[in-house]
């Protein structure tokens, strides 16, 4: 498969623009806490990222089956980078205003939906509707972003500390500007999927959801899932500022040990997802995927919160590839594109609410409470999830 230049082009597209976004995910609340000492200000700068995210998900989706996966990925790395790199001009002109700078996040954040989606619509478009290669190209996109996860926070905080958070932004808007030329010059053109009478429609990628069983309870899942996600990585500069010394670098390697257990994960899951029925492995893995986060609430050093990541992130790494293949495959293609934005604004759709809440609580009573909610919530969600995966697979089929 790497062999193929078209993947390889979009495993390198995704390293280098998701490597730069990891470095901002850092770089941005820590220029916040760093600047106004608020935690509260930097849970509303993150909010307006996944808000933007949220909002846009379902007319990117409209985007999408209208132009087709490359031109939308296209779309989106040329507006991203240059709004990225408004905010360290603007900083330096000193023009960056606390409004404008959400402003600027919210904007950008508006393109993650649309982008991620694409990359997800065109892997079956340039391999086929197999479960196991789409399963195993998943596991090679996923592995891309947790290489991502490992590199770009921990650049990011030694970058910190050398060259500034502004100066680590301009970094994310290159970053953005290399992947648009790497799609533009390997993926080849795709002409849109033709679209049916039922694919018509902002909503009709929610509206599969509702009546598709697997993807409405993963749906529900994941609004819970990943806003606390969010939380949980908010919250791990907070921790580096109240009980390791205010150092970047502890905050990068810290969120860069999540990622290289999710990476090892994926290097596990590419080499085995053919010898196993991939909804049994995803409703499986679901279930016992939130355990280490149990560990984070406690007082531990540096080292043992860095390995409770490393495991949670091995487990994610095993289990997404094959949830990702089947949330991918499950809908028709002429509404995969709706699908797959629709569960990308599920996915987004609680993220604000939980920062906007995240933010006074992690003032309040500080980080370790909030994981203790995090663990909570992810068990819960997963539990329900998992459960519901095991129960149906005995009668579904292909939809």
């Amino acid at each position: 498969m790497l062999r193929d230049r078209r993947i390889l082009a979009l495993l390198c597209a995704e390293t280098v623009s998701t490597t730069g976004s990891e470095m901002t995910w850092l770089a941005v609340p820590w220029f916040v806490l760093s600047t106004t000492g608020s935690p509260t200000r930097m849970g509303f700068v993150v909010a307006a990222g996944v808000a933007g995210a949220a909002l846009f998900g379902l007319p990117g989706g409209a985007l999408l089956a209208r132009v087709g996966a490359r031109q939308t990925m296209l779309i989106a790395d040329a507006c991203r980078a240059p709004l990225v790199l408004a905010v360290p001009v603007l900083h330096w002109a000193g023009a960056l205003s606390y409004p404008l700078l959400l402003a600027i996040v919210f904007a950008e954040s508006a393109f993650f939906g649309p982008y991620f989606a694409a990359q997800r619509v065109v892997v079956p478009e340039l391999l086929g509707e197999g479960e196991e290669v789409v399963g195993r190209a998943n596991a090679l996109l996923q592995g891309a972003t947790r290489i991502t996860l490992v590199l770009g926070p921990a650049a990011a905080g030694v970058l910190i500390g050398v060259i500034g958070a502004a100066t680590v932004l301009v970094i994310d808007a290159a970053s953005f500007a290399v992947s648009f030329l790497l799609v533009a010059s390997f993926l080849p053109r795709t002409r849109p999927v033709e679209r049916e009478e039922s694919s018509g429609g902002v909503f009709a990628g929610l509206a599969y959801i509702r009546r598709d069983p697997l993807l409405r309870a993963w749906g529900s899942m994941m609004v819970l899932i990943d806003a606390s996600w969010l939380v949980l990585f908010a919250a791990v500069p907070v921790l580096v500022f109240e009980e390791y010394g205010r150092h970047a670098a502890i905050a990068g390697w810290l969120i860069g040990a999540f990622g290289a257990g999710a990476l090892g994960g994926n290097v596990i899951a590419y080499r085995t997802l053919r010898r196993f029925d991939s909804l049994t492995w995803a409703s499986v893995g679901l279930l016992v995927e939130a355990v280490p986060l149990w560990l984070l609430p406690l007082p531990l050093p540096a080292v043992a919160v860095g390995a409770a990541l490393f495991a949670s992130g091995l487990a994610n790494g095993l289990v997404n590839p094959a949830l990702h293949s089947i949330l991918t495959l499950r809908p028709p293609a002429a509404l995969r594109g709706k699908v797959m934005s629709a569960l990308l604004t599920l996915s987004q759709v609680g993220g604000p609410l939980a920062l906007l809440a995240a933010g006074p609580a992690l003032g309040a009573f500080g980080a370790r409470p909030v994981f203790a909610v995090v663990a909570a919530v992810q068990t819960v969600a997963r539990i329900g999830a998992g459960t519901v995966g095991l129960r149906l697979r005995p009668t579904l089929s292909p939809a």
